[in-house]
């Protein structure tokens, strides 16, 4: 009896392994870093040949670099919203940088990811709601947040404090607060510069995704750079902050120019990080990543689009419509699940994360996003493609664009004539947008029109100056 126990007792263990269901593989994690005001020809693998950025470029060399991809908008905040929102600035709640905080009935990739056991977590900069608003972070799908609320603040990367979760976390950096600033906010500029918020941004993704990598996640990892600090211009300082100018340093440049690169190189390095830190902790096969900018290079803080050559073969830059302002780099990376070396002119936009996002964690795709899933670009399958995509910008005049298949329609000075002309440009032989063929394709120049005129809701908050006299 002795023996038939003992021999019981240790079966025990084997018996309850056989009952015991295999563990349920995660789902798939979703890293997305977005650079600020990073140009189509900022990086090596666009076709860069004097800034350095080898951890990007190997980044493209193992995943796939997209060649038609655009942001939301031409400037920060309506970008961000179209990201987060699945929808474009002819229906997205933020069309402008005017402060307009989210909603409780706006709908963001974080919520619908939340809801599926997925981790969130922001970090960087937010820009659609400030700190008791609707429209912060943690009242917006993320579990997480450490950054800058105000986009504003955010040209500071010395910053007085930064926001975990609702709470400030004070720094050791001394600034100054400038008031009515270029945006019509307060801005601030460092007098005394101990801790850039970069490298706190690049700490705190590496901690969330060594806390979170037993778990599906979501890592929203907005970066600030290379945006200018615009404020500190007229403090006569170089606009554009980084730590040290690197391997920069003893460039014939302007200085405002080897900062400006080595802000890019700075970023580089980091994405480099994130990656490395994927495959120390073998995850890199369960994990998409995508990096990208929100608008096209800017020109502020004393930087030069020229001189790099930022916007590449493309027309205009940050609030501008024509491609310069509104295409940029895209690079996706999921080893094993994407065949390295690739590149695609699948026509997508911002809009798109939002489904391509919920078809990665098995999500209901709401109905409403103006947005189409780019996953199976990415994995080889049979793609939709867009009828076509839509922006609108209220500063500068007024100004809409469109894309459709191979032609790109642009209609400025909208607010002072909402009949202006229209431009019309073939990219597929013209990515410049050197010559306007209205005149030639006038059926075409209509349609365009029409969709100008469709694409859009009506918002109380951003409109042409046109509309506020009807």
């Amino acid at each position: 009896m002795k023996i038939e126990t003992l021999l019981f007792l240790t079966l025990i263990p084997f018996l309850f392994s056989c009952s015991k269901k295999p563990a349920e593989p995660t789902k798939p994690n979703i890293i997305y870093i977005l650079a600020d005001d990073l140009g189509y020809g900022d990086l090596g693998c666009f076709a860069q040949t004097t800034i350095q950025t080898p951890q990007l470029d190997n980044m493209a060399s193992q995943g796939i670099k997209f060649t038609d991809h655009y942001s939301g908008s031409t400037v920060c905040a309506p970008s961000r919203c179209t990201l987060m929102t699945g929808l474009h600035t002819g229906h997205a709640r933020v069309r402008g940088n005017a402060t307009a905080p989210l909603s409780p009935e706006d709908v963001t990739v974080a919520e619908l990811l939340h809801e599926a056991g997925y981790k969130t977590g922001l970090i960087g900069k937010w820009g659609l709601g400030e700190a008791g608003s609707t429209g912060v972070p943690n009242k917006q799908g993320f579990d997480y947040f450490f950054g800058y609320l105000n986009q504003i603040k955010a040209h500071n990367y010395y910053p007085e404090y930064l926001w975990r979760n609702e709470e400030k976390v004070y720094l050791d950096n001394k600034v100054e607060i400038i008031q009515e600033t270029y945006a019509k906010g307060i801005g601030s500029v460092a007098r005394e510069k101990n801790t850039h918020s970069h490298d706190l941004f690049t700490n705190e993704a590496l901690k969330f995704i060594e806390t979170n990598k037993d778990s599906s996640f979501f890592l929203y990892l907005a970066y600030t750079i290379p945006h200018a600090n615009n404020e500190g211009i007229p403090m006569g300082q170089i606009g554009m902050e980084v730590p040290d100018l690197g391997i920069y340093k003893d460039k014939d440049w302007p200085e405002a120019q080897k900062a400006h690169a080595a802000m890019i190189t700075y970023l580089d390095k980091d994405v480099g990080a994130i990656l490395m830190k994927l495959n120390e902790l073998k995850i890199d096969k369960n994990t998409l990543v995508i990096f990208t900018s929100d608008n096209g290079p800017h020109n502020e803080g004393g930087a030069d689009p020229d001189f790099f050559d930022s916007n590449g073969k493309l027309k205009g830059m940050k609030r501008d419509l024509y491609e310069g302002g509104i295409r940029v780099p895209m690079i996706a990376w999921w080893p094993g699940r994407i065949t390295g070396g690739m590149e695609s002119n699948h026509i997508s936009a911002f809009w798109d994360f939002l489904p391509t996002a919920c078809e990665v964690g098995g999500v209901s795709i709401p109905a409403t996003t103006d947005g189409v899933s780019f996953l199976p670009t990415l994995t080889g399958g049979d793609q939709k493609k867009h009828e076509y995509l839509y922006w609108e910008f209220m500063e500068k005049g007024g100004r809409q664009g469109v894309r459709k298949h191979n032609w790109k329609a642009v209609k400025y000075d909208m607010s002072n004539n909402p009949h202006a002309p229209i431009q019309l440009f073939d990219l597929t032989s013209d990515i410049g947008e050197e010559h306007d063929l209205s005149g030639e394709h006038p059926k075409i120049v209509e349609e365009m029109e029409n969709i100008m005129k469709t694409a859009r809701t009506p918002s109380d908050v951003f409109q042409f100056d046109y509309e506020k006299t009807e």
